[in-house]
């Protein structure tokens, strides 16, 4: 079983991109604190919707709960083969309100708190 949980605070604010086919993508870096002293700063990558979601609703600094699972790759640069992991986002809940008008609101109107790249009528995964 390939299951990745992360709960740390974005590095950056999230660009939102969009390949050739229009399909919406979200490379992203969360620094997770390990329990010893340290942080480790795990690369994500987040597709569709959740990809969009996630550019249009969390900032640098938010805190954020990140499912999914481990991807391996590869690519040549400069005649070398550069090795990557990533983790593939499933599903994002935010964890950080933004402050507005003296009290805790959602940075937006509405602010979903899970959202899913899977169809939820495919049933459990296990």
């Amino acid at each position: 079983m390939n299951t990745v949980i992360l709960c740390g605070r974005l590095t950056a604010d999230p660009e939102v991109r969009y390949t050739n086919n229009k399909k919406a993508t979200c490379r992203f870096k969360v620094a997770v604190n390990r329990i010893s002293e340290g942080a480790d700063f795990i690369q994500c990558i987040a597709w569709e919707k959740t990809a969009e979601n996630l550019g249009k609703y969390v900032k640098k600094g938010d805190r954020i709960l990140v499912s999914g699972s481990i991807t391996t790759g590869s690519y040549e640069k400069d005649g070398k083969k550069v090795y990557t992991t990533d983790v593939t986002a499933r599903t994002i809940q935010f964890l950080d309100m933004h402050k507005q008008d003296g009290g805790f609101k959602p940075a937006d109107d509405e602010i979903p708190v899970e959202f899913t790249q899977a169809d939820l009528d495919e049933g459990l995964p296990f």
